[in-house]
């Protein structure tokens, strides 16, 4: 008999596990508590409009395209991308700036903006390219052990993670002018950090997208999610929606045997995945007492990225503005600072509007847009009382929207809306303390430090998510699922296993 697998959440993490082990003849199970799959990769619809509630764009599809194969299966089959040339545009109060894969074209813009910088691009290019081959060893490998240091590929890779430097510093090594640094450091925001804060070695992450391009699916990222389930059911799969779980069943030994539901079913299972949350599944499925490393008092003094406050508009007219603008605020440090250290409300915040409509007639009825609009703003450990500060909060930003951007005149077209807050992350996602992007990526909370894909404190007991290594962000996310269902292979067979390889040196 096949070996059961239960999955915890089906996030595309969850749903990435799934559909491998699913192709390797395990009987797979996946429990979500929601009505739809994704997590914070899913979608809703709203009076004709639809919304992907997290991720906005795909970078390095490769990866996905890549687990598809080992899967047997082809992404495009399920997919349409379409890639963005312009990938955003930058609104910094006294210019705006795009942004380009198209390195000549990316040079003629920064010429135009920043006289003397094109050169520093250059160099950046090619430094940051000799730095993403180092460290894709860590990247697409387990880092659970301290010894796993020392092979030659890691010891080859460390002098790469810019250690004591921040993104902010490696970046000014190559760029002059403030706002062009912004332009290449912002993306610390994708791990819910400060670009001051965030380690050097994240500035693979503005490399990536002007190596690689940004793409959007038709229909929105959560088609992402809604693929993997789709090809997890047809090699033989099972996702169980709306069914949550309440505890994973451990025998004496600290073994998870199983799971029991919310509806009181108990479910056996040789091995369980956990997608969920991290640290909301670590303090909310496993009996006080139960874990040391992990406990719940310890989970609570880690570091926790920051959350955002989302605003989905369906509006009834089309704007001819660019599928994706960030808008900074007038000091974008202080602001920074307000949402990562004093954890403070900001008056000026800096806002990202995904206008996907310009790009994919799907998402919203003839003539009209679906616009997402999201500010980075202090988790729950803030304190702050979203209750009472959500109307003026939406306000606030609503006003920076029509202030700052081309997007003008939006509130008297606003036809449907709906916010989440960082309570509603916390309430409605499950997500520890509302920190959208989980753990903080400090060099404490990295590689072996992380909480690692077989989960050192319980057996049969493996992780997937932002939660673990590699971390936060889709294509990490996508890769922590093919390291684990490797280990968890190898487990099954006693010994190593042979599986499709690596992201390849082209698609990285």
């Amino acid at each position: 008999m096949p070996k059961k697998i239960a999955v915890i959440g089906a996030g595309p993490g969850g749903l990435g596990a799934a559909m491998l082990l699913a192709s390797k003849g395990f009987k797979v199970d996946v429990y979500e508590k929601q009505s739809f799959v994704g997590g914070r990769n899913s979608s809703f619809q709203m009076s004709g409009y639809t919304f992907d509630i997290g991720p906005t764009f795909m970078s390095m599809p490769e990866i996905a395209e890549e687990l598809f194969n080992e899967a047997g299966k082809d992404l495009h089959d399920y997919l349409e991308l379409k890639e963005l040339p312009m990938m955003y545009e930058l609104d910094f109060p006294s210019k705006k700036v795009k942004m380009y894969r198209d390195p000549e074209k990316m040079k003629e813009e920064i010429e135009r903006h920043f006289p003397g910088d094109s050169e520093g691009y250059d160099r950046f290019m090619k430094d940051t390219r000799v730095k993403m081959d180092a460290l894709r060893p860590i990247l697409q490998n387990k880092m659970d052990r301290y010894y796993e240091y020392l092979s030659f590929k890691i010891l080859r890779a460390l002098p790469q993670l810019s250690l004591g430097k921040s993104l902010y510093d490696v970046l000014s090594n190559y760029f002059r002018h403030e706002e062009l640094k912004l332009g290449f450091t912002f993306q610390a925001k994708y791990l819910g950090m400060s670009p001051w804060e965030c380690p050097g070695a994240f500035s693979i992450l503005s490399f990536m997208e002007h190596e690689y391009g940004i793409f959007h699916p038709i229909g929105g990222v959560n088609r992402l999610s809604k693929a993997l389930a789709q090809a997890t059911e047809e090699l033989g799969g099972t996702i169980h929606l709306g069914n949550g779980v309440k505890k994973l069943i451990l025998n004496e030994r600290k073994e998870a045997k199983g799971l029991l539901l919310e509806n009181g079913e108990k479910i056996e299972a040789d091995e369980v995945v956990i997608n969920g949350d991290f640290s909301h599944v670590m303090s909310s499925l496993v009996d006080d007492g139960v874990l040391k490393k992990y406990a719940p008092e310890k989970l609570a003094k880690k570091k926790y990225s920051c959350s955002t406050f989302m605003i989905y508009l369906g509006v009834n007219k089309k704007y001819d503005l660019p599928h994706h603008t960030i808008s900074f605020s007038d000091d974008y440090k202080k602001n920074v600072e307000e949402i990562t250290k004093t954890q403070l409300l900001s008056e000026d915040p800096s806002i990202y509007i995904q206008n996907a409509s310009v790009t994919d007639p799907t998402l919203a009825p003839e003539g009209k847009s679906a616009l997402y609009i999201l500010a980075p703003v202090p988790n729950n450990l803030s304190k702050i009382d979203w209750e009472k500060h959500k109307q003026a909060f939406r306000e606030l930003v609503l006003d920076s929207v029509e202030e700052k951007t081309g997007f003008k005149g939006i509130r008297k077209h606003i036809e449907a809306e709906r916010i989440i807050s960082p309570v509603n992350w916390e309430q409605d996602f499950h997500v520890y303390e509302g920190a959208t992007f989980s753990l903080g990526h400090h060099l404490s909370q990295m590689m072996a430090l992380r909480p690692h894909n077989q989960f050192e404190e319980l057996g049969n007991t493996w992780l997937v998510g932002g939660g673990t290594h590699p971390g936060s962000g889709l294509p990490t996310i996508l890769e922590s699922a093919r390291i684990t269902t490797t280990m968890l292979l190898e487990k099954s067979a006693g010994g190593k296993v042979s599986h499709s390889g690596p992201v390849s040196k082209e698609a990285l």
